[in-house]
């Protein structure tokens, strides 16, 4: 068994082990940990680096990260996890289940369109004044039940934070709890983890929140208010992004991640937290057959489900050819299998049922570090997958110890 760092990692993994490594054990401060789960089995367990913005704390096995975009597949989840139970179906209108969504948008937008970011709710322009809108979860949900479609209605245009409160408004309609209470009930405790929350851990959790760094500063200057003013307005696909998550003053100096007030709210989109452990773990059920322990979190339909049909369009925010399948999405380019989510700084939750495997990326650095949110995942993933393909020499590693869970 190779050592990368801290942690265990099976030998297959070794040149995984060694690049996660070289990413974190320069002079630059940060940190980050890596999982990977095969066939329902942790495999790869390793981190490094530091979690505080001196660069003095170390990463430990229990230091999580917030999640940014990574954690819309996990508020997508809860959604089908509602939907397997016959709670809601993908093809009713929304206002089906949430009346005051018919308010101005009609009847017309169902749960799978909203699903593939094809509901036409993608700006916060008119829905948000200023970042302290952000900060209201419940104000959200009614600015956006009474929103109407705008003109990329039908068509993909990615919904960077609103897909986030559509997902807990319609659940919320449908169970009466928000979403921070479903990402217990419904992710961590079927699942038996206890470093996963929405926002800030509960008491008593085992996680610690990492501090962001960012060595060059590129996102000091890069995320202000004066930059998204001046870029929101180009008529590029750059500008229709920093238009769909701009809501006025304050919301470019929120979204770096440094103001606790984003760690209060419940951002779905957005501020989720978790360690690598756990967001493999809940990919894990599904890379396989929706089981995990022998316990059935998801039905083998559903999972099925997320693995296609391909419909790679050009996304009208993004302006890349994205393939969206109900709340996760493929690689951009094929080099890699499988689905999940990435965040902006390169936090990841993936699963390819094609070797059986799931994997959980954290870290803490800025986009000083990883360029974009592609960067790290399109480089990392192929080594992962193709390091599952290999086969075993001699024995396999034993099961990396996992934490008992506090739930029953």
């Amino acid at each position: 068994m190779t050592v990368a760092q801290k942690g265990t990692c099976d030998p297959r993994f070794e040149g995984v082990g060694k690049a996660f490594t070289r990413l974190f054990g320069g002079r630059l401060n940060g940190g980050g940990a890596l999982c990977v789960y095969e066939d329902g089995k942790p495999i790869v367990d390793i981190w490094a680096g530091t979690c505080d913005r001196r660069g003095k704390q170390p990463w430990t096995q229990s230091t999580g990260a917030m999640l940014y975009s990574a954690s819309k597949g996990l508020s997508a989840l809860v959604i089908h996890r509602l939907a397997d139970r016959g709670l809601i179906d993908y093809d009713e209108p929304v206002a089906t289940y949430w009346p005051e969504f018919a308010s101005r948008s009609g009847e017309r937008i169902t749960v799978r369109q909203l699903m593939l970011h094809r509901g036409g709710l993608s700006q916060l322009r008119g829905i948000a004044e200023d970042a302290s809108d952000l900060l209201d979860h419940e104000l959200m949900h009614s600015r956006l039940a009474e929103a109407m479609p705008d003109r990329h209605y039908g068509s993909p245009a990615y919904h960077a934070l609103t897909f986030g409160w559509l997902m807990s408004g319609l659940a919320g309609a449908v169970t009466g709890k928000s979403m921070r209470e479903l990402w217990q009930t419904e992710l961590a405790e079927p699942l038996g983890i206890d470093e996963l929350s929405l926002g800030a851990p509960p008491a008593g959790s085992p996680m610690t929140v990492a501090e962001f760094v960012d060595p060059f500063h590129i996102g000091e200057y890069g995320l202000s208010d004066a930059v998204f003013s001046v870029v929101k307005h180009l008529p590029t696909s750059l500008g229709n992004m920093v238009g769909s998550v701009d809501a006025g003053a304050g919301s470019a100096e929120l979204l770096k991640g440094r103001d606790p007030a984003l760690l209060e709210t419940q951002m779905p989109a957005a501020n989720g937290v978790a360690t690598a452990r756990a967001l493999a773990r809940i990919y894990a059920p599904l890379a396989t057959d929706g089981t995990l322990d022998g316990k059935r979190f998801l039905s083998e339909e559903a999972v099925r489900s997320f693995d296609g049909p391909y419909r790679w369009r050009r996304d009208r925010g993004l302006g890349l050819p994205m393939s969206w399948n109900h709340g996760f999405h493929r690689a951009p380019i094929p080099v890699a299998n499988g689905f999940g989510h990435v965040g902006i700084a390169g936090c990841f939750g993936w699963a390819d049922p094609a070797t059986g495997v799931s994997v959980g990326f954290v870290h803490n650095r800025m986009l000083s570090t990883v360029v974009g949110d592609l960067g790290i995942f399109l480089w990392l993933l192929p080594m992962v997958t193709r390091a599952a393909a290999k086969p075993v020499r001699g024995s396999t590693a034993g099961p990396v110890p996992t934490r008992p869970s506090r739930v029953g």
